[in-house]
């Protein structure tokens, strides 16, 4: 490996289920150069060989010289509740962490795999959507499931989308700065709407609670996923339906959620479906909605209160109905947005990230990009910084 600096020029590498998007930031923060790469055959998890490897090592060669390389890793389990560089040993304790993430954590490593091999001598960090909420109490985190199981199984609430959760409440403070509250007691609830979605109660910048729990099945509903349903009913499919656990599994993935309710998983879709009166669309808006608002206020109680609501992701950022419709009824924890604000276009608005706050509202309300690579790029050179540091 090639000698550690402080990262000038950071590679950020985020495998999804459909896509690797590849971002080269800046000491700035600024993206320089980037590659979004459709996943062929069969995924990302396919990568590292035939013309998959050849478009990684084309994209990465195109890009310039970095210094160091930033991996988006959906699972970190218990062995990692913060950045890490990575090394043979990371790597294999990575991999036995599959079962725990096996639609997601294959595609992370193929990725890791492809990328390490046209950048050997690169110093690479696994940055985890886990590792934000290790700070969850046991209150939160603790399934009411026999201890023997928990133990044995380490059965508990992970929850996910931390990289994006981490980066929208630390910028929702610098947004909000001077409040009444004490920055180390700011109470945030961030809401990621996006085809996968979750929130998280975020108190003094560290995680108390979030809606993702054992998998990224759990919580809201989702473009494909079902979010919370009782267990029972997944029980009684199996045993009086003969439903085959893959079948469940399957179904509770991708074609549940919006496409089961409405048969679409595309928002845009849904809202000018339920505007024309479609009945399917305005009972998925609906329901939608009403698990987002009631676990809005599940967050703000795990606080004690709120002082902040963001939203990002790809629905939270630019569906001005979904943001309107769900704080309508939120109205009791004093959260308010301005009509002409929340509809403000991408030209008027004058950036990313921006304040929906209605002008008597006392909880703020804010708009902001998810930009998970500054968050990545963030971790990356704290975790290079210590490893100088240590030499």
């Amino acid at each position: 490996m090639a000698e550690i600096t402080a990262p000038g020029r950071v590679l950020v590498v985020n495998a999804g289920s459909s896509s690797l998007k590849l971002r080269v930031l800046n000491g700035d923060d600024d993206v320089v150069a980037g590659a979004d790469l459709a996943a062929v055959g069969g995924g990302v998890g396919s990568v590292g060989g035939g013309a998959d490897g050849t478009e990684i090592k084309a994209a990465i060669e195109s890009f310039g010289p970095v210094v160091a390389v930033g991996h988006r890793v959906v699972h970190g389990g218990t062995l990692y509740s913060a950045p890490v560089l990575v090394n043979g040993e990371v790597r294999q304790r990575l991999e036995s962490l599959t079962d725990l993430a096996p639609l997601h954590q294959p595609k992370s490593l193929a990725a890791l795999d492809a990328v390490s091999a046209v950048l050997p001598g690169t110093p690479a960090v696994a940055c985890f959507d886990t590792a934000f909420h290790a700070t969850i109490g046991a209150a939160a985190a603790t399934f009411a499931l026999p201890a023997q199981w928990r133990a044995r199984w380490t059965l508990r609430r992970y929850g996910f989308h931390g990289l994006s959760h981490a980066y929208a409440s630390r910028r929702a403070a610098e947004l909000a700065g001077p409040l009444a509250v004490p920055a180390g007691r700011l109470r945030v609830v961030t809401c990621h709407l996006g085809a996968g979605a979750s929130l998280a109660a975020v108190r003094g910048g560290r995680s108390v609670d979030t809606t993702m729990g054992f998998t990224p099945l759990d919580g809201l509903v989702m473009a494909t996923r079902s979010g919370s349903v009782d267990p029972g009913l997944v029980l009684w499919l199996e045993e009086h339906a003969g439903m085959p656990p893959r079948e469940l599994a399957e179904t509770l993935e991708s074609r549940s959620g919006l496409t089961g309710l409405a048969g679409t998983g595309d928002m845009r879709e849904v809202l000018r479906r339920a505007a024309g009166g479609d009945e399917r669309a305005v009972l998925g808006r609906d329901v939608y909605l009403h698990r987002l608002r009631g676990s809005i206020a599940s967050m703000a109680a795990a606080m004690d209160g709120l002082d902040v609501l963001v939203f990002t992701g790809g629905v939270g950022e630019n569906s001005p109905e979904i943001r309107a419709r769900t704080v309508a009824g939120l109205g009791f924890l004093g959260v308010g947005v301005d009509s002409g604000g929340n509809a403000l276009s991408p030209a008027a608005r004058g950036g990313d990230d921006w304040e929906i706050t209605a002008p008597d509202a006392p909880v703020r309300t804010f708009v902001i990009a998810a930009r998970e690579d500054r968050q990545i790029t963030a971790e990356v050179r704290s975790v290079l910084s210590r490893a100088a540091g240590c030499r």
